[in-house]
């Protein structure tokens, strides 16, 4: 065979470089945009999701997307999710796959060499409809084996459910106090090890499960704008929290690089994540707009240009 006689990362190359010539030939829609800037390597960029389940590909091969299949982005109802409602995305270990999430329904879609563990929507089927929560986020385990899923239930408190070999370590339900959380939950993020995780909540409290150890938090704090997404850092002794306005929040061993607190954003920051080394950030708007910090390089973005839904979020590609 042909292949064999390259490398897997050769194969590689040769598939990214096909990827980036077909979305040249679509155009910027919001099913697929896939750049790299002159000299850069394939991997190591980073991905967007939109609600509609649009994928928009910097630095990293794409590999496909919902936006093609309409129905995989619908809400049913009742929901508090919008109509288009894929909510997250993330990246296999290899960075040559990607599942994403309606947060409406639990279905989970996987593209490239990501693998269906099962799915929320199983777990839920049958269930009465007002008492389904709403699937918030996926988070995949580091070996890529597996995925948690960060649901918000009736209760407004956080339940994680795992697939494969995502293991649960507990959830905001188990730890509420009397009168519940201030904040609802909107984020997680796993250790390296894979063995605990925590939950950050949009009043900025943060919650560890497993062997995911407290830093601090912005609970009780004033925020001009609620949290919206968390990463930790490569070791998981730290990690940063992004609130709406583009404010960076560092605990741990996360170092500050900046942040876009007090500048003007045409549109809300929705999400972040963290290079490999964990010496950079990239943060993303709702608009498509990305912003890099520390060792965080940009490869391209959304912001200025026509989308069909919002932005929801951003997840990294491994480097090579």
């Amino acid at each position: 065979m042909l292949v064999s006689f390259f490398s897997r990362r050769s194969v590689r190359v040769i598939r990214w470089m096909s990827t980036c010539l077909g979305a040249l030939a679509l155009g910027a829609t919001s099913g697929v945009l896939a750049s790299t800037p002159s000299g850069a390597s394939p991997g190591g960029g980073y991905r967007l999701v939109a609600g509609d389940g649009g994928v928009f590909s910097f630095g990293a091969p794409f590999f496909g997307s919902p936006a093609s299949t309409p129905s995989t982005c619908v809400a049913v109802a009742p929901s508090p999710v919008p109509s288009r409602s894929c909510t997250s995305m993330t990246t296999t270990a290899t960075g040559d796959g990607y599942w994403i999430l309606n947060g409406s329904t639990g279905a989970i879609t996987e593209y490239g060499d990501a693998v269906s563990y099962g799915t929320p929507a199983a777990t839920f089927a049958g269930v009465p409809r007002d008492l389904v929560p709403w699937f918030h986020q996926i988070v995949a385990t580091a070996d890529g084996r597996g995925y948690w899923v960060l649901a918000i239930g009736l209760s407004r408190l956080g339940s994680v459910e795992g697939f494969g070999d995502a293991h649960t370590y507990g959830d905001e339900t188990a730890t509420a106090g009397p009168r519940g959380h201030v904040g609802s939950p909107v984020t997680m993020a796993p250790t390296p090890t894979a063995n605990g995780y925590w939950i950050a909540d949009s009043d900025g409290g943060v919650f560890s499960f497993g062997d995911a150890r407290f830093y601090g938090s912005m609970g009780g704090k004033s925020l001009d704008a609620p949290v919206v997404g968390m990463t930790a850092t490569a070791d998981g002794k730290g990690y940063w929290l992004v609130a709406a306005d583009g404010g960076v929040f560092s605990f741990g061993d996360a170092t500050f690089y900046g942040s876009m607190g007090g500048k003007s954003l045409n549109a809300p920051v929705v999400g972040m994540t963290a290079t490999a080394d964990g010496l950079g950030y990239w943060l993303v708007a709702a608009d498509g707009g990305v912003f890099s910090f520390g060792d965080a390089r940009f490869y391209g973005s959304m912001g200025g240009k026509s989308l069909d839904a919002p932005v929801v979020g951003i997840s990294a590609s491994p480097p090579e």
